[in-house]
This record gives C-alpha cells, structure tokens and sequence, in this order.
C-alpha cells in the first residue's frame, strides 16, 4: 500500500480553454467556487503534497496548493507534457494525477487508486480510471521514476497519453459504480448543466 508521505497529488490546469473562449478553466466559478477548488478536495488531507500544473494565473493557483508549476515547455504542449512536468517536479515516488474541470470526481479518488495499482498481487508502474465503458487517462496513479521515459517520448512528438501508458505496466481501476463522477466542463453549457444537477441532487439527498 502506497503511504501518504509516498504521494504526491496534482491537478492539472495548464490548457488553453479553448472551447471556453480561451478563459482559465479551472478558475471558472462552479457551484460556488472556482473549479480547481473542487479537485483539490479530493486530494485534501491524503498527500505529502499537492500541487497545481498552471501556465498562467499562477498567483490565483497558489492559494489551492502547496506548490504551482508550469509546464516543463512552453507552447501549451497538452496534458502529456503537464504529466511529465509533475513527474519531474515530485519529491515523491508516486503521483496521483486529476483534471481541473471535473468537479464531481470521487471523495474517496486517493485510496481508490492507491488500491487499484495492485491487481493480483502485482504492483503496477501506472493505474488509470475506468468508468465502465471508458479510460479517463488524466485521472492516473504513476510511478515518477517514470519521467525520464516520458522526456524521451515527448521529444519523439508523441503527445498521446494512452500510447505512453501502453509501453508500461498499466491497469485501469474500476469505477463503474460512479460514471457520472467523470464528467468534465468544456462548453458553458456543460457547466451549467452539471451545476444544476448536482443542486438537485443535494436537495433530494435526505
């Protein structure tokens, strides 16, 4: 079993938000909040650390985290490259990693993929949330000796997460029980919808 002091968490925040006009997604207001600050519930009091991928902003980040980092490379390079720059930044040998735009995500995300690593005895180098009928690659568990692999990947271009994942030891940890907790805020549009649902929710839970 993974201990707390062997954890690192980080959210990551450092994309474009294109498809919100260009605006700092995780710093959207959600049900209250900015978005990032739901994530970081999740990770609250379960890491040695947490820390936040963020290529603008940073100032506003900081108050959510231990530490904020930018991506290893400028450019906006993806969410490969901002698993690389927590890899490398981690004092850690282990990362737990999730979006900014996914506020629903599972209370208890830290020990489940701290439990789903080992499968049949076998502690594996990457665990990866599986909501039933599909992988959500940016809510992932990875070793951080790791880094030095996804440098070289990244430098052969490859920007694709789930290719990287595949030349290693890899599982996905079952989270079919809760699919819903996986969706995630691209459009105004979907904001305000799981915004309403989640209010309606509360109010039916007795």
């Amino acid at each position: 079993m993974i201990a707390k002091h062997d954890l690192t968490g980080m959210i990551l925040a450092g994309g474009e938000g294109r498809r919100m006009g260009g605006r700092d997604k995780g710093l959207e207001p959600f049900a209250g909040l900015p978005l990032v600050a739901h994530t970081v519930k999740r990770f609250d009091g379960h890491v040695h650390e947490l820390m936040i991928n963020a290529n603008r902003n940073s100032d506003a980040y900081a108050l959510f985290a231990d530490r904020v980092i930018e991506d290893a490379e400028g450019g906006f390079k993806g969410p490969l490259m901002g698993i690389y720059s927590g890899l490398r930044a981690a004092q850690t040998p282990w990362l737990l990693v999730a979006p900014c735009d996914s506020p629903a995500l599972p209370h208890d995300l830290v020990a489940r993929m701290v439990a789903g690593i080992t499968q049949a005895g076998v502690e594996h180098d990457i665990a990866v949330a599986f909501d039933g009928e599909r992988l959500h690659p940016v809510v992932a568990l990875l070793r951080t000796s790791l880094a030095d692999d996804l440098a070289a990947t990244l430098a052969e271009g490859e920007r694709k997460i789930d290719r990287w994942y595949a030349r290693h030891a890899w599982c996905q940890v079952d989270m079919s029980d809760c699919p819903e907790a996986f969706a995630n805020l691209n459009t105004e549009e979907e904001k305000a919808r799981l915004e309403q649902a989640l209010v309606t929710s509360s109010r039916e839970t007795p």
